[in-house]
């Protein structure tokens, strides 16, 4: 929903209803993962994305369905229905998507659950996509940190599916659960989507110079929270680093402490040192892969550099297991060039860490595509 929400409250504060279509589960190939939503709007427009286009015509009808008759629906699509050819889903793999209509008054808290998400305070939308009472399809539970509102149809239901909400929104993951119809543990009947929107993850560029505006602008494409760090005033300028979230002005090293402190780096966070100085980031280096958590973190620099910048490492007192964590030269060999280039190849090491990527054409592999994770 994060993807269309903008069009999603949009409708919402103007008093209509959309339909609002989240894929809750996958199997094998889909296309899209748990958490992509398609809005359709009262004058019939379109925002987002349930199948990257297999699908869409099929998941189009239903919502304006729903938007008519008032109740929600579940629908699967895949190989295994006699009409997947039909509805287009033709890349191997089956998706179930929830699909309801949202309003002011079917969907009270969106505001809520809007604001929570731009101030990049974690939250998560529960929502009972199956139950043998059809009444309590539909019904939703907004799950905070210490916090919740609305209700999954009972007290016991809204304690299980809080608790456990809590535990996805903590592994920045969405899922469907399942419990017995009144919310029993180790049970069937009753099966709840939770959507978990923790805040971004952040992507961390230490050195104002060009390549970092061409990686702070792959990092907010692909969805991190950026900021820009460097010690030198006239060269860290918003101005420069338009894509990025924060541009800072502070001593590497001291910054990232600094927010270690504040406990603002999680296992998410993308460390990447472009300063091409020693006295930059050796100091960072030192501070950052003494992390216990950390997503990513790589340097810029020549084969001489390295070398030159592992000695330094070692002789500040990093063990070789510190070390091994570091990509050093940064990024994949794409035989990048120039600065937007050389983006690409960092983003795409950083997606091929987080996800066990091996970084080799598919032609030359077999099995699944998308790795499990």
């Amino acid at each position: 929903m994060r993807d269309v929400l903008e069009e999603l409250l949009a409708v919402w504060q103007s008093g209509g209803t959309a339909g609002l279509a989240t894929v809750v589960r996958t199997m094998k190939s889909a296309p899209r993962p748990p958490g992509a939503a398609m809005v359709v709007a009262p004058d019939g427009s379109v925002a987002g994305s349930v199948s990257g286009g297999c699908v869409e015509a099929a998941v189009y009808e239903v919502a304006n369905d729903v938007v008519a008759t008032g109740r929600p629906e579940l629908q699967s699509y895949g190989v295994s229905d006699d009409d997947a050819f039909a509805v287009g889903l033709t890349c191997g793999g089956t998706i179930e998507v929830f699909t309801e209509p949202v309003s002011r008054s079917t969907f009270p808290q969106l505001q809520l659950v809007a604001d929570a998400i731009a101030a990049h305070r974690p939250i998560a939308v529960a929502t009972v996509i199956e139950h043998p009472d059809s009444r309590r399809v539909g019904l939703r539970l907004i799950v905070g940190v210490d916090s919740t509102q609305g209700s999954a149809g009972s007290a016991r239901a809204d304690d299980a599916v809080a608790d456990d909400a809590r535990g996805l929104l903590a592994a920045g993951r969405s899922a469907v659960l399942s419990y017995g119809p009144d919310g029993q543990r180790q049970d069937a009947g009753m099966e709840v989507f939770v959507a978990g929107y923790a805040p971004r993850p952040r992507m961390l560029v230490f050195g104002a110079i060009d390549f970092a505006a061409a990686l702070a602008q792959q990092g907010e494409f692909l969805g991190y929270r950026v900021t820009v760090c460097d010690a030198r005033p006239v060269f860290a300028t918003p101005a420069r680093f338009p894509a990025a979230e924060d541009v800072v002005v502070e001593w590497p090293d001291r910054y990232l402490a600094a927010q270690i402190e504040a406990g603002a780096i999680d296992a998410r966070t993308a460390i990447c040192v472009l300063t091409h100085d020693p006295k930059f980031d050796v100091p960072v280096l030192e501070v950052a892969l003494r992390l216990r958590e950390v997503g990513y973190i790589g340097v810029m620099g020549s084969r001489r550099t390295h070398d030159d910048r592992m000695r330094r490492l070692r002789d500040a007192g990093l063990t070789e297991a510190e070390l091994s964590r570091l990509a050093s030269p940064i990024g994949l060999d794409l035989g990048a060039r120039t600065p937007e280039e050389t983006a690409v190849s960092i983003a795409a090491e950083i997606i091929a860490r987080r996800w066990g990527g091996r970084g080799r054409p598919l032609t030359e592999t077999d099995g699944r595509i998308h790795h499990k994770t």
